[in-house]
C-alpha cells in the first residue's frame, strides 16, 4: 500500500510537466560495481548483490549487470560474472543475468561460450553478454595475454565472430597440439539460439557505429560524455543498424549511480561520503594506467605529479557535485523522473540503476521502493494501473 501513496504524490507533482508518452517503455536494470577493500574479510560481501536480485526479481525489472574486475578494490567483487550470474540463476525465476562486461581479448571464447552457456542452462534462458576490450594494462597479466594489449580492438572484433559462432552451434577451427586442424563444437547447447550480446561503450563514436554494423545492444555510461554527446552518437548507432539491415533498432543501456527518496538534500546528504569513497577508487584506478583509460582526452599530456590531497579532494567533491545533479539518478521521485526524461529524449532505452557504491546495504535495500515507484512512473501504462 505505501507504494501506491508514493505514486499518487510522485505523479501528482509530476504529471504537468512531463511529455512521456503512454507508449514510452523505460526499462529499468540493477548494475552492481561494489568497491571492495583488499583488507576487507566480513562476511556476507554478497548479501546485497542477493537479497537486491531477489527483490528485483520480484518486482518487475528488466536485468541484473555483473561486471569483470581483476586486481583493484573498484568492482572487486566481481572477477568473474558468469559466477555471480550462476548463483543468482538459483535464485531468480524471471530477470535476466548479464555481464557487464566479459572482458573478451582477457579469454578464450571457447572457454566464454561453454561458461555462459551453463548459465543459460541454469537460469532457463536468461544470460545476456555485455562485452568490451579492456583498458587495464595490467588485466592482461591473465593467461598471459600481455601481447593482446596493444592489438585489444582487434582481438575484441575477432573473438565477438568466434563467440557467436559456437553459440549457435556452428564448428570453429582450431589447431590442436599435433598440429592438426580440428573443428570443435560447445556443449552444453545454451536454451537461447543467439546469444543477447551488448558491447561496452566508454564514448568512441567508433565503437558506438560498430555495434550497430554488428547488430549489438549498447551499454555505456556519462563518464566522460554529456547526455547531449550521447544524444548524437546513439543516432549514429541506430543509423549503423539502419544501414546495416537489422530488424528492430537495438537496446541502449545507460549506467547511472542511483538512491531515491523523497528528499533531495537528505539524499544528497546521505551519498555524498559514499560517494566521493567510491569515486576515489575509481581516480586510483585511472591515474595509475591514465594514458590508457578510455575516456579521457589527451591522457597523455596529464602531469599528476604537483597533484595534493587537497587537489584530489577539490576534484572529488567536484564531481560529486555533478553526479548528483547532472550525471545519476539521485533525489526524490520528482528529480528522478526528470532525468529520465532526459535520458530517455536521447535515446536511452533502459537505466541500469548502480547501487552498490558503499551506501550501508539496509539502507540501499529499503531505498529500493523508492526506485520503484520511479520505475512505475517512467512508464505511463504501469503509472496510470497504480493511479
Amino acid at each position: 500500500m505505501h507504494v501506491v501513496v508514493l505514486c499518487v504524490h510522485a505523479l501528482a507533482a509530476h504529471c504537468s510537466t512531463s511529455s512521456r508518452s503512454l507508449a514510452t517503455t523505460m526499462q529499468f536494470s540493477l548494475y552492481y560495481f561494489a568497491n571492495q577493500d583488499t583488507a576487507d574479510h566480513e562476511r556476507d560481501k554478497y548479501r546485497l548483490i542477493q537479497d537486491s536480485a531477489v527483490w528485483a526479481d520480484q518486482h518487475g525489472f528488466a536485468r541484473l549487470w555483473m561486471p569483470e574486475r581483476h586486481f583493484h578494490s573498484f568492482g572487486g567483487l566481481s572477477p568473474n560474472p558468469s559466477l555471480l550470474c550462476a548463483a543468482l540463476a538459483a535464485r531468480t525465476e524471471r530477470i535476466q543475468l548479464c555481464a557487464g562486461s566479459v572482458v573478451l581479448p582477457l579469454h578464450d571464447p571457447i572457454r566464454v561460450a561453454e561458461e555462459w552457456a551453463v548459465v543459460d542452462n541454469l537460469s532457463n534462458g536468461r544470460i545476456g553478454l555485455g562485452v568490451a576490450c579492456g583498458w587495464v594494462p595490467n588485466d592482461f597479466v591473465i593467461g598471459n595475454n600481455q601481447d593482446k594489449f596493444d592489438r585489444r580492438k582487434e582481438v575484441f572484433a575477432e573473438s565477438i565472430e568466434t563467440l557467436r559462432k559456437l553459440w549457435r552451434g556452428e564448428s570453429h577451427r582450431v589447431l590442436n597440439p599435433q598440429g592438426e586442424e580440428v573443428l570443435i563444437r560447445t556443449l552444453p547447447r545454451p536454451v537461447q539460439k543467439d546469444v543477447p550480446l551488448w558491447i561496452t561503450v566508454a564514448g568512441n563514436p567508433e565503437t558506438f557505429r560498430m555495434a550497430g554494423r554488428l547488430g549489438a545492444n549498447i551499454l555505456t555510461h556519462l563518464l566522460g560524455q554529456t547526455l547531449e554527446g550521447l544524444g548524437d552518437k546513439i543516432a549514429e548507432y541506430h543509423e549503423a543498424w539502419r544501414q546495416a539491415g537489422h530488424p528492430g533498432r537495438g537496446t541502449v543501456t545507460l549506467m547511472l549511480h542511483t538512491f531515491v527518496g523523497e528528499d533531495d538534500n537528505e539524499v544528497h546528504d546521505l551519498v555524498r561520503g559514499p560517494m566521493k569513497r567510491y569515486l576515489h577508487g575509481s581516480l586510483s584506478l585511472a591515474s595509475a594506467h591514465i594514458c590508457s583509460v578510455p575516456f579521457l582526452q589527451n591522457a597523455q599530456n596529464i602531469d599528476l605529479a604537483n597533484v595534493t590531497p587537497e587537489d584530489v579532494d577539490l576534484v572529488l567533491d567536484a564531481s560529486f557535485e555533478k553526479y548528483f545533479h547532472m550525471s545519476g539518478l539521485f533525489g526524490s521521485h520528482g528529480k528522478c523522473l526528470d532525468m529520465i526524461d532526459k535520458v530517455e529524449a536521447v535515446g536511452v532505452d533502459e537505466v541500469a540503476c548502480l547501487i552498490d557504491y558503499g551506501v550501508a546495504p539496509d539502507v540501499v535495500l529499503a531505498s529500493l521502493e523508492h526506485l520503484n515507484v520511479v520505475r512505475i512512473l517512467a512508464n505511463p501504462r504501469v503509472g496510470a494501473l497504480v493511479r
